[in-house]
């Protein structure tokens, strides 16, 4: 038996290994343990991260994973390629494949720039793979889908469908399978929320309309024309309620305006119908219109100009769509904005959100997108790459 000099904890004997205090121990498992985080957050070979995605992926402090970055660096595991960028040297064989199922809500084009940034996020993932369906706008597709989706034993869902009704049954397929589920802007029960905060967006719009109002009309508005969507349940109806408590604060005449509410249905040809009895029916002029999206906003419009009283209406937006941004770069438009969600930025936090529930990490049980009002004024800086 030797001794080793330097502690009486250590000692070495033929055929055994070194034994260490337990405190020295738990030390040294930590730090391998870290910097196994450190190698694991590589997601793919060849991936460049900097230090703060690395303090980002593995919830360690700055310091401690820059100091773990150099140490993998010296010993040859790590190498830098560029200004504070590092590059893994070693497959880990960590990653496990994710399968999460997608249930698009429709061929709109809010939904098609969320399903393109999620097919951009799980690309740019070697771990995640995605089982796609379409709810196309039908409760009875979105219970079929589910089904579907629990037969591909996927690992989580997104779900995006319109129906308030059937989002519990949805659920409950779901969650008897023990198959976790974000649901994107429309609440389902027992599921983690993503998507609009409707409220501030509503009161985002109104507060952007009222001041248009008093702006132009100065012999005051004479209609409040509300463009709803029930079938979306209570949430979506934030919009439409900040959107009034925004005018009501803005219009010291509020109280004087003929407010209506109508069923905006959804599909653009629905709520153009819908708003053109409303025109030929109405006495009243200088209309403003809040909607729950721009689909309605555009279909007023419309509506508005065909009966030839396209100065006599006013109307904002939601969701910062293509259309609406081409619409708010018309001359002479009266398109007053749209409040927008960003949905080309939805992937990326839609498949960060699903790892984290994975992971078993905690996360909220509702997370909101950021909202920014579109003008004329703003679109061309806010989307400059629309017109390339």
């Amino acid at each position: 038996m030797e001794r080793l000099s330097g502690g009486p904890d250590v000692v070495l004997e033929e055929g055994r290994e070194a034994v260490e205090s337990p405190a020295k121990s738990r030390d040294a498992a930590q730090a391998v343990i870290r910097a196994c985080e450190i190698l694991k957050c590589f997601r793919h070979e060849g991936e460049v991260l900097v230090l703060g995605n690395v303090v980002e992926r593995t919830g360690l402090s700055r310091t401690t994973a820059f100091r773990l970055l150099l140490s993998l660096v010296r010993g040859g595991m790590m190498e830098r390629v560029g200004r504070g960028e590092y590059r893994s040297l070693v497959r880990t064989g960590f990653a496990q494949s994710i399968r999460l199922g997608f249930a698009a809500q429709t061929n709109s084009e809010f939904c098609q720039e969320v399903t393109e940034g999620l097919k951009r996020a799980a690309a740019a993932d070697d771990r995640i793979h995605l089982v796609m369906v379409n709810n196309r706008y039908s409760a009875s597709e979105a219970l079929r889908n589910a089904e579907y989706l629990v037969k591909e034993q996927v690992s989580l869902v997104l779900e995006f469908q319109t129906y308030q009704r059937v989002a519990p049954t949805i659920s409950a397929q779901f969650l008897e399978a023990e198959i976790p589920v974000v649901a994107i802007e429309i609440p389902h029960p027992g599921a983690t929320y993503y998507g609009a905060n409707n409220y501030e967006a509503g009161l985002i719009a109104g507060r952007a309309l009222g001041r248009w109002a008093k702006k132009h009309w100065p012999d005051e508005a004479e209609q409040l024309l509300l463009l709803e969507l029930p079938i979306a349940g209570p949430l979506p109806g934030l919009r439409i309620t900040g959107t009034v408590e925004a005018l009501r604060t803005e219009l010291p005449y509020f109280d004087k305006l003929n407010v209506v509410r109508l069923d905006g249905k959804g599909d653009f040809e629905q709520v153009l119908d819908v708003v053109r009895r409303f025109v030929r029916r109405s006495s009243k002029r200088r209309t403003l219109v809040g909607t729950v999206n721009d689909t309605g906003a555009l279909a007023a419009l419309r509506a508005f100009e065909e009966a030839g009283m396209g100065q006599e209406v006013a109307a904002v937006g939601q969701n910062g769509t293509m259309e609406a941004r081409k619409e708010l770069r018309r001359r002479g438009t009266r398109l007053v904005g749209s409040v927008a969600y960003f949905p080309e930025r939805y992937g990326q936090e839609l498949i960060r959100l699903a790892v984290y529930i994975l992971q078993k990490k905690p996360v909220p049980s509702a997370v909101f997108v950021k909202h920014k009002l579109l003008t004329p004024q703003n679109v061309d800086l806010v989307y400059p790459l629309d017109k390339k």
